[in-house]
C-alpha cells in the first residue's frame, strides 16, 4: 500500500456532521500544504458520502459510515494495525495533552507537577476500578480479556503518563509536526514541557 505524503494531498477542513465549525487557531502552513474550506453549506460527511473526498481523519466516526457500504476503516483491522504499529516503534499515539498557561506555571513553580501528580493518582484509581470485574465499569463485553490483552502489550501502564514513559511518542509528535509544516522549527520536548514535569513526584 502506498501513502502520499502531506504535500501530495489536497486537505478539506469542516465540520463532521454540522456544517462550519471554523478553525478557532489561525494555521500559517507552508506554501505547498493545500488546505481548503469545506464550503459552507457542506460538511465532512456528506462530502466522502458523495465521493468529493477520498479519506477522512477524527475523533469520531463520519455519520455516512452507517449507510454507505463503500465508507469504512482505512485498514480492515484498526486494532491489529495498531498493535503492529506499536510492537515495531514503541508508540501509541496520546489521546490528549494537559496544558497550564505559562503565566500561571512561572508564578507557582510547583503547579505543574501538582496537576500531573494528581491526573497520575486519578487514573490510578480508574484503572484499579476498571480492573475490579466482580462489578464491571464499563457496558462492554470481553472488559476483563482486554485488560490483560493490553497489558501483555504495553505492561501495566499501558495509559502512561509523564515524559519518560511517552518519550518515544512525543519525539516522534515533534518530528511530524514540523515536518507536516504546523511548526516553524524542530521543537524538543524541553521547549513544550516545564521543567518541574520531567520529575515524576511520589504519590
Amino acid at each position: 500500500m502506498h501513502f502520499a505524503c502531506e504535500r501530495d494531498v489536497k486537505w478539506v477542513r469542516g465540520g463532521i456532521d454540522e456544517p462550519g465549525r471554523p478553525e478557532k487557531i489561525k494555521l500559517d502552513l507552508p506554501s505547498d500544504i493545500r488546505l481548503e474550506a469545506a464550503p459552507g453549506h457542506d460538511t465532512i460527511s456528506a462530502m466522502l458520502d458523495r465521493g468529493d473526498i477520498d479519506g477522512f481523519m477524527a475523533p469520531r466516526p463520519p455519520g455516512c459510515a452507517a449507510t454507505n457500504p463503500n465508507v469504512g476503516w482505512l485498514f480492515r483491522d484498526p486494532t491489529a494495525a495498531a498493535k503492529d504499529y506499536y510492537r515495531r516503534t514503541r508508540v501509541f499515539p496520546i489521546m490528549h495533552v494537559v496544558g497550564v498557561r505559562k503565566t500561571l506555571a512561572e508564578q507557582h513553580p510547583w503547579l505543574s507537577a501538582a496537576v500531573l501528580k494528581a491526573f497520575t493518582e486519578a487514573k490510578r484509581v480508574a484503572l484499579a476500578r476498571l480492573s475490579d470485574t466482580s462489578a464491571t465499569k464499563v457496558t462492554l463485553p470481553f472488559v476483563e480479556e482486554q485488560l490483560k490483552a493490553a497489558r501483555e502489550l504495553m505492561g501495566d501502564d499501558h495509559w502512561s503518563y509523564g515524559i519518560e514513559a511517552n518519550r518515544d511518542t512525543l519525539e516522534t509528535f515533534l518530528r511530524h509536526h514540523h515536518s507536516q509544516g504546523l511548526s516553524k522549527r524542530r521543537l524538543s520536548i524541553e521547549d513544550v514541557f516545564h521543567p518541574a514535569t520531567f520529575e515524576t513526584a511520589k504519590i
